[in-house]
């Protein structure tokens, strides 16, 4: 696998922001790291996607930054289409959907720009949202979504044959999503890549796939394992794993567990929130406050859709899934292609941390991103038991 950690977690919505957050975080994280080269899996806003595809010296400034720094660019996250870092984001991240053309457009620009940025010999991938929010979804919808993946597929088979560079997109099931678990992206997907289907409504498997993002998967109670296995007999392939934890609440009906979660309501991103109950049905509200203000019954564990940092453990009550984390990736690397699959650490949330371990500045937000990479590097790309002196996990 190769492994990545995401620029979603930096603001910049332009290329000159683009290379400073590279100068400023990624390259002290490299050095960190303790890495000859670091991959860094570009999140790229609709606008600046869509200068650089359009711009080869612009690209080409952008690749002189990434190997001044020795920064390595294999994957790119097109989940968010601009905006990530606003004041609130919330629902506004899954819009454009796939029905809309603009997503279609947004994507296939993130592609060119990726195979041009690819180093030599490494096929690439692009995350991308689970079509849209669950509501408004509607079947004239889910058809033009059908096609607008036929086409990606079209493009980027094309793109392959003119340039040699394979690229893959990557659908990432999210709770409150139209595909929001593993099993739904399977349903929509494995059908429309049958080959008796007509071209313009028929998706390649070869260059769509899934994107497993640990921290969804854990907050929808799966079985990582099982997940895997699902989405490679269906003869999919999974693409790119997020490496990501979510919340655990064991007792949400203790008063100092709701405490200590509710530290983590905020109001920029969505905070999925799933109870497991006793006879193993999963329920869900699609944010933490109305979970907090009893939406939820409280009589089963709890999972939130907040990354919580890879290396850290939540102070008791609280806990974090990355044991579901080294699950899906331990399946995955046994799976099909798995040694292909790139590995990119996702935690854009550092931002919004409750204020006493949020990072203090450029330096701290540096070091806890190369900590990450570090722990990501020593239990999952070589999950042996921890040696000594090797860092175990803090708390926050």
């Amino acid at each position: 696998m190769l492994l990545s950690y995401c620029t979603n977690v930096h603001p910049a919505e332009d290329l000159d922001g683009v290379v400073a957050q590279l100068e400023r975080y990624a390259a002290p994280v490299r050095a960190a790291s303790g890495l000859d080269e670091l991959g860094v899996g570009l999140w790229l806003p609709a606008a600046l996607a869509h200068r650089l595809d359009r711009s080869a010296a612009d690209r080409e400034r952008l690749r002189a930054v990434l190997a001044e720094h020795r920064l390595v660019v294999h994957t790119l996250n097109a989940f968010p289409y601009g905006g990530f870092h606003d004041d609130v984001v919330k629902l506004a991240v899954y819009s454009p959907t796939w029905a809309e053309r603009a997503r279609l457009s947004y994507v296939l620009a993130c592609a060119r720009v990726l195979a041009d940025l690819l180093p030599d010999g490494v096929d690439g991938s692009i995350s991308t949202l689970p079509l849209a929010w669950r509501a408004p979804w509607t079947a004239a919808d889910d058809d033009e979504a059908t096609r607008a993946f036929a086409r990606l597929s079209a493009e980027l088979r094309d793109l392959a044959a003119r340039t040699g560079r394979v690229v893959r997109v990557a659908v990432e099931p999210e709770p409150g999503c139209v595909l929001d678990t593993v099993d739904d992206v399977v349903a929509w997907l494995a059908p429309r890549t049958a080959a008796d289907r007509p071209d313009d409504v028929r998706i390649d498997p070869e260059h769509v796939g899934v994107c497993l993002d640990t921290c969804h998967l854990a907050v929808s109670f799966a079985d990582p394992a099982g997940a895997v296995r699902r989405i490679t007999d269906a003869g999919l392939r999974v693409v790119k794993v997020q490496a990501s934890a979510a919340l655990h609440v064991a007792d949400p009906s203790d008063p100092a567990a709701r405490a200590a979660v509710g530290r983590f309501a905020e109001q920029r991103y969505l905070h999925q929130t799933r109870e497991l109950g006793p006879d193993g049905t999963v329920r869900g509200v699609d944010d933490l406050p109305p979970a907090l203000a009893g939406a939820l019954p409280g009589e089963g564990p709890w999972r939130v859709h907040f990354h919580v940092p890879l290396h850290h453990e939540p102070a008791a009550p609280l806990g974090s899934t990355t044991d579901v984390l080294r699950e899906a990736v331990a399946a995955v690397a046994a799976a099909p292609h798995g040694d292909a699959v790139h590995l990119d650490v996702e935690t854009y949330t550092w931002s919004v941390l409750p204020p006493d371990v949020l990072p203090g500045g450029d330096d701290e937000l540096a070091a806890g991103i190369a900590a990450e990479v570090r722990w990501a590097a020593e239990h999952l790309l070589d999950p042996a038991p921890a040696a000594a002196g090797r860092p175990e996990r803090s708390a926050v």
